[in-house]
């Protein structure tokens, strides 16, 4: 599968990591259902895809009020992340992506905008050794409000010294996608994990 891009050009590519760069959602839902079932929680696959981009701390809030539970946020956020990073050395990057990565690097500046914490982020780019890759990384915490906001894509584009019209964003999430807009920067759209199947299975058999 071939990502196609807006026409150009641009001088900053901005990237989600989870779902974008590292093929982590599978190991995040894995994580988050493990964690969440210590206190009762539940984590449906579609919710879970939909939230992408939210920070952790607001799923817990949110999955607290829809369930009617009292998970206690740090400690569910620190399991989560304790199981993600048992599981970690199953991470694969997502080809299409990386295949931008390899190609643009040096050429101009990127930068990681994620909802996960900077610890995960981090963990995730070193599993994958693409780390030394990005000039900065806008993570949870770095950020008033998260994504649907514009904020988080802003701070990036700030800091890499790029206006916001002249960067380009991959993203996975439709959160994501709405923040990006909101900030002005064009954007490609990563399929989810289970859409990228279905349109390998298409090509196979056309």
């Amino acid at each position: 599968m071939k990502l196609k891009l807006p026409d150009g050009p641009f001088k900053a590519y901005l990237f989600d990591c989870d779902g974008t760069i590292a093929d982590s959602m599978p190991l995040h839902f894995i994580a988050w259902n493990r964690a969440l079932s210590e206190w009762g929680g539940v984590f449906s696959e579609d919710l879970f895809y939909a939230w992408g981009g939210m920070p952790m701390a607001e799923i817990i809030t949110t999955l607290n009020e829809q369930q009617g539970l009292t998970m206690p946020i740090p400690a569910v956020m620190k399991r989560t992340e304790e199981i993600y990073f048992e599981i970690l050395p199953d991470l694969t990057a997502v080809p299409e992506v990386l295949e931008h990565v390899e190609a643009s690097y040096g050429k101009i500046p990127f930068a990681v905008v994620s909802g996960g914490t900077r610890e995960a982020v981090t963990a995730s780019l070193t599993t994958l050794k693409i780390l030394d890759k990005f000039e900065t990384l806008v993570c949870a915490g770095d950020y008033q409000r998260g994504k649907p906001d514009p904020e988080p894509f802003l701070i990036a584009a700030k800091r890499l010294g790029v206006a916001p019209e002249d960067c380009l964003v991959f993203e996975d999430a439709d959160l994501g996608i709405q923040a990006a807009v909101a900030a002005g920067m064009a954007t490609v759209k990563i399929p989810h994990p289970r859409e990228r199947l279905v349109k390998v299975e298409i090509t196979a058999n056309s």
